[in-house]
């Protein structure tokens, strides 16, 4: 036996001992008193667009795409109640039944519902993107040991909408505007999100108009959004 067939033997023999050694003298991990929980989120939602004057309703698929970071600030020594402030970003479509544009020849916003009985349309949407600042206040079971939990966090959703185009699809034409001083950049919503583990769902309510002084058959129009989704949050 040559030496390098030597070295290889005593190799193979002290291996497994070495391995045996590590795994019974393993240093327990440290365990961090200071953590935080879920600060990086992102999440999917249907959106359901309300209003009044009634005839306004929701058409076609509507969704949503968020994703963001939040500072979880816990505020009891248990670490379980906290306040989260954070930066978002937002991607949201809805398809309803309300016509936003503009009048032929004129710079004068034009707003119309559409009944599908006597105009039809094949698409009649909306979609904006938003830098959010989602402030909440959250309770959860967590514990510096546990990373299941269960959780829920309620607050408020200032937003600031940079983007906003509508699309009208007819018999093979296609509008599109996004010039409509009536809409409001920027937005307010409830939120709710409760769960265990990694499925949670969400709810969203927007608190102000998409439009500020629009009226349609001399009838103020609110055009609002209720969402509905799952949030999923990452360490």
């Amino acid at each position: 036996m040559n030496l390098l067939q030597k070295w290889l033997f005593c190799l193979f023999l002290i291996y497994p001992i070495c391995v045996w050694a590590q795994e019974d003298n393993d240093i327990p991990p440290v365990l961090d008193s200071l953590y935080r929980e879920d600060q990086v989120y992102f999440g999917i939602t249907y959106n359901i667009i309300t209003g009044q004057p009634s005839g306004i309703e929701s058409s076609q698929f509507s969704g949503g795409f968020h994703a963001g970071f939040i500072r979880d600030m816990p505020i009891n020594e248990q670490r379980n109640i906290a306040i989260g402030v954070g930066l978002g970003w937002s991607v949201d479509t809805y398809g309803h039944n309300v016509f936003i544009g503009k009048e032929l020849d004129s710079d004068n916003s034009l707003f119309q519902i559409m009944d599908r009985g006597r105009i039809d349309f094949d698409t009649n949407r909306f979609t904006t993107q938003s830098v959010d600042i989602p402030i909440q206040f959250r309770w959860r079971t967590s514990t510096v040991e546990s990373y299941k939990f269960w959780r829920i966090y309620a607050g408020l959703r200032p937003a600031y909408a940079y983007y906003f185009q509508t699309r009208f699809d007819q018999a093979g034409q296609t509008y599109k505007e996004s010039d409509i001083p009536e809409f409001q950049r920027f937005r307010l919503g409830a939120t709710f999100t409760f769960g265990y583990n990694t499925f949670n769902f969400n709810f969203y309510y927007s608190l102000n108009s998409f439009l500020d002084g629009a009226t349609v058959e001399n009838e103020t129009l609110d055009l609002r959004t209720f969402q509905v989704g799952l949030m999923f949050y990452l360490l």
